[in-house]
Parts: C-alpha cells; structure tokens; sequence
C-alpha cells in the first residue's frame, strides 16, 4: 500500500468542500498551482483518478468519493487528537462510580463533584458512602477515596493530602460541664465515638489514656450521625479539622495537640485507568483534594 503525505489528503478534503482548486486555495491559504499540483501527486501515488475534468470543473469520481469519506474520518480523528494533546477535553458522557468514606462524602466531595459535573455534564455520579471498603478489584467502584495506602499490586494510587483529626465539644456541653483539663481527663466526660472501637482503644491506650469502651456513652457507626450527636452537646467527639473548624458552635479542645493525621490516598484500577472518563474524574478530584489538604 502507498505511503501517504498527509497534507496531500487535507488539500484533498479542501477541494472537494471548496467545490474548486481555487476555493480551495483561499480557504487554506495556499494558491491554486500548489492545489493542482496536489492532486496529481495525490493520483500518481495512489494510481486512480479522483476527478473528472470537464467545463464545468471538477467531478468526483467514484474512487475520489470513496477516498473523501475516508480523508474525512482521518481529518476528524486528527482534530480529537490535537484537542487531547492540548488538554481540551471533548464530552465523555457515561457513569463513574466513586466509594468514599461517610465523612469525606458528606462534607468534602459534594463541592467537588458540583465542579465536575459543571465542566463535564455527560457524567453521571455514583457514589458509595460508606466506611466499608470497597473491593476495586472486583469493580464495585472505579476510583475509592482511602486513609490508607493500598497494598495490591494491581492498583494504582496517588497521596493527595493528609487530614488531621480534632477533638470537639459544643458549647452547650462545655457550659453544662465544664471542658476536660487535659487529655487524660476526658475520661470523666461523657465520649462520642464509633461502634467498633478496637482501633480507637488501641490509639486512646498508646498516648497513656487507660480507656474502656464503657467510658464511650454513645457509640455509632455512622460518623456524620456521631458529628450529630457533638453538635446537639451530648458529649466529646472526633472529626476532622478542615470540618470541624468551620463549626462555629463547637471548641476545638486541646487544639495544639495532634489528636491524629491520616493519609488520604486516591485509587483506581490500573486498567480502568486508560479509560478516558476515569482519567479525568481521578485527575479532577486528585487537584481538587490537593488544592484542600496540601
């Protein structure tokens, strides 16, 4: 099969539109003498005659209608390519499923996802909220928000921050109680925590608090229910700072104490990473959590 130079093909294309080598020649810039020698370069390489040369111009022959078509697609996918390289997104229209933790879901994607779906309104949302992990492996979601690094080789992950935990109380619960004198004194407070505290014990007991899980008056396994409860004052709670700062009627207790930091890592599927569509939900949310927990 011949080798083809490609502008031979877009001077092509501009004839046929134009309707002649002169129309052709000022829709592109060119002159007429470099449009004519253009297409006998384009027959001789190829070995067909592309048009009829009559009075009334230039005919497409069969062949050349069959060649147009074909330049045509191969003119289109040129321009997506250009408009890829240069970053310019075309509509990438389908679904994407995102599983999160209850807290990020509740109080961190929801500007996020806004802003996506403003400059990409052919995605549509799943969202998991949940503090269960979900298996990518298994294609329960395509990309998972985690505070941990994950450890399968068949994942692809990127750190975008880290989110520091703190300890906060209502002020209807400090003036009705009083506020802990120190960490270890939390003890004689009324304590808001999960419902599985194994970790939590473990965390509390490594700084030197001696903590059983009847000293936690309220347990849940919903953390946004468990942000409720702080807020209604019914006792000492835990969330993360960038949320619970923006509370203005709670005290961040024993603020220059680092309660805990967690690693937020974003994650995907290596192979659903050469999906378009992910591609670009990973990298927005990847800038967008980078923006917020440098």
């Amino acid at each position: 099969m011949p080798s083809l130079n490609w502008s031979l093909l877009q001077s092509f294309v501009a004839v046929v539109e134009a309707g002649s080598l002169a129309g052709a020649a000022r829709k592109t810039g060119g002159s007429q003498p470099t449009m004519s020698r253009h297409m006998g370069m384009l027959e001789a390489a190829l070995g067909v005659q592309l048009f009829d040369r009559t009075g009334a111009g230039l005919i497409l022959t069969p062949t050349g209608v069959a060649l147009y078509e074909e330049a045509k697609r191969m003119g289109e996918a040129s321009k997506r390519i250009a408009l890829s390289a240069a970053g310019q997104s075309e509509a990438i229209a389908g679904t994407i499923r995102i599983s999160a933790s209850e807290t990020m879901a509740t109080w961190v994607l929801p500007s996020i996802l806004t802003s996506l779906s403003q400059v990409e309104p052919e995605i549509s949302i799943e969202l998991i909220s949940s503090d269960q992990t979900s298996n990518l492996l298994m294609r329960e979601a395509d990309i998972a928000l985690r505070m941990f690094r994950p450890s399968q080789t068949e994942l692809i992950a990127r750190k975008v921050g880290s989110v520091k935990i703190g300890m906060y109380a209502s002020r209807d619960y400090i003036a009705r109680n009083g506020a802990p004198a120190s960490v270890a004194d939390i003890v004689n407070h009324v304590l808001i925590c999960e419902d599985l505290l194994n970790d939590t014990l473990e965390g509390y007991r490594s700084g030197g608090i001696n903590i059983t899980r009847e000293a936690f008056s309220f347990r849940c396994d919903s953390r946004v229910v468990q942000w409720k409860m702080v807020l209604a004052g019914f006792g000492i709670g835990f969330i993360q700072t960038d949320v619970g700062d923006r509370e203005h009627s709670v005290v961040k207790l024993f603020p220059e104490i680092s309660i805990a930091e967690l690693p937020i890592w974003l994650t995907s599927h290596a192979q659903l990473r050469t999906s378009r569509r992910v591609r670009r939900v990973f990298d927005f949310i990847s800038d967008e959590l980078s923006i917020r927990y440098k």
